[in-house]
């Protein structure tokens, strides 16, 4: 926080070019044009991290409408849960949200496992 405060104090003196605060600062020019348009558009200058990235696919009514599905049959696919949602995502997607959800689509096998024989040496 210190270093954008300085960073917007030199730019407030004027003088200078972006591209020389950016020098004196040791930041590229586009990390002083991002702090101060920032400061233009929201007034502040603190780090804004948790508007980064890639906005989620899977909404929450995506979510309720999943755990719905998985509920009422447990050996749901992951390709059918997809075409459930009507959304366009990877499996993987589905699979991570489903796990975030600790929700359990793993297929069952439905017979009895095969009885063994004692094997003689």
């Amino acid at each position: 926080m210190d270093l954008r405060e300085r960073i917007v104090s030199a730019s407030d003196a004027g003088g200078s070019t972006r591209q020389d605060i950016a020098d004196r600062f040791c930041v590229s020019l586009g990390m002083v044009k991002k702090l101060l348009r920032q400061r233009k558009l929201t007034g502040d200058i603190a780090a804004r991290h948790y508007r980064s990235g890639r906005k989620p696919k899977i909404t929450l009514a995506h979510k309720e409408e999943l755990r719905r599905r998985v509920e009422n049959c447990p050996d749901i696919t992951l390709e059918e849960l997809r075409e459930a949602i009507g959304v366009s995502c990877s499996l993987p997607a589905i699979h991570y949200v489903l796990c975030k959800m600790n929700l359990s689509y793993k297929k069952r096998r439905s017979k009895l496992p095969s009885k063994t024989v004692k094997m003689s040496r």
